[in-house]
């Protein structure tokens, strides 16, 4: 078995690569990181290709003044250029495996060579994804950004000429399927954690912590957050928040002045330490696939309370390892944390629980062996 990876970015591709990797399956690397980024994988030279153009590109149009970035999406652009140039350097292979946005070009060139082709992707279905924070974005009085007309076309015809789609949660299958795509065509493989990085650590206080981490925007549902936490005024509570800071956020952060923490961007050797301060990992998104933060969180040992929309339902039995509550519910969320406020052995006990059904089921191996398992499959059914 031959498989090609095709990424402009990271991503979850790298945890993808190395288990490709361990047994041997790996033929190319094809990615937008420059060759140091990607050193640690051990990938062989002679099967990893660096494209870094784009990512230049991406990361100087970043710098720029807003008022010039509002007028173009420079990911039209990435995106087609790494494509071609993708393009360009694949191998023969049996199986291609190409990131959303980013593979259009390659995926035919791949298939016009006799590989089985398969679309990554991370989050819903990108009409779906488009209208529900087209939706967000009204309720909150705002313009906000929405992806190019020309990304949506691009993401639309790739989801229409690839054999299978990978998604990563029953959320975000749900989301295909009611856009008419098949399920014979939907390949669902949640993602994993390093437990080498993530596990429980010591909790020294008796506080309260409700921790997030993702970046701080509507699309992940911040501003229900932190209302419920204002609202709820738990003494001996804190709240914590992890990851960068949007425009669109600012106004609410301001808002909640004093109710909260911001801690910045944390990098992932860090990120064990402060979930292990905390009581309890909330991700109150409008919309992911399956967002990692709370795997990570819950090998750490936090129960997670999220919404259906984060594909936490996945991970999560409603009431033993968490609490699955619905988008923009605030009231609902206020509910499950005065639950685990006032029952401190009963969240920890579900903490407990959250540990243990990621360490048997959500590791990057069960992710590669399921991924191994998939790919036999259709390589069988192509026969």
């Amino acid at each position: 078995m031959r498989v090609v990876i095709s990424v402009s970015g990271k991503y979850y591709a790298f945890d993808l690569a190395r288990q490709l990797l361990a047994d041997g399956s790996l033929e190319r690397l094809i990615t937008g990181y420059p060759r140091f980024r990607v050193k640690d994988l051990g990938v062989p030279p002679d099967k990893l290709v660096s494209l870094p153009l784009g990512q230049l590109i991406y990361r100087a149009w970043a710098v720029l003044p807003q008022a010039l970035r509002k007028f173009y999406d420079p990911m039209l652009l990435v995106g087609e250029l790494f494509d071609r140039q993708a393009r360009s350097r694949l191998k023969d292979c049996d199986i291609f495996t190409g990131w959303s946005g980013f593979c259009l070009h390659s995926m035919r060139r791949a298939r016009r060579g006799g590989a089985v082709t398969l679309v990554e992707r991370a989050s819903s279905h990108i009409l779906f994804q488009q209208e529900i924070m087209r939706e967000e974005y009204d309720l909150c009085g705002i313009v906000g950004p929405l992806a190019h007309p020309g990304i949506v076309e691009r993401e639309l015809r790739e989801y229409e000429e690839s054999d299978y789609i990978v998604v990563p949660s029953s959320f975000v299958k749900r989301t295909f399927l009611g856009q008419g795509i098949a399920e014979g065509k939907l390949i669902h493989n949640p993602f994993g954690v390093d437990l080498t990085y993530f596990h429980p650590g010591r909790k020294d206080d008796d506080v309260f912590r409700v921790v997030f981490a993702g970046g701080l925007s509507l699309r992940k549902g911040v501003h229900y957050l932190l209302r419920t936490f204002a609202e709820l005024n738990l003494p001996g509570s804190e709240l914590v928040l992890i990851g960068t800071v949007s425009a669109e956020i600012r106004p609410f952060l301001k808002k909640y002045a004093g109710k909260f923490r911001w801690i910045g961007t944390r990098p992932q050797g860090e990120l064990r330490e402060h979930f292990s301060r905390g009581s309890v990992f909330v991700l109150p998104s409008v919309e992911e696939g399956l967002a990692m933060v709370q795997l990570q969180a819950m090998a750490c040992g936090l129960p997670l309370i999220c919404t259906t929309n984060t594909g936490g339902d996945d991970l999560v039995e409603d009431g033993k390892e968490g609490f699955v509550i619905p988008i923009r519910d605030v009231e609902a969320l206020k509910e499950r944390l005065l639950y685990l406020y006032r029952r401190p052995e009963e969240c920890g006990e579900m903490g407990r629980s959250a540990e243990a059904r990621v360490r048997g089921k959500f590791t990057w191996d069960d992710y590669g062996r399921r991924t191994r398992a998939n790919y036999r499959r259709i390589l069988q059914e192509r026969r």
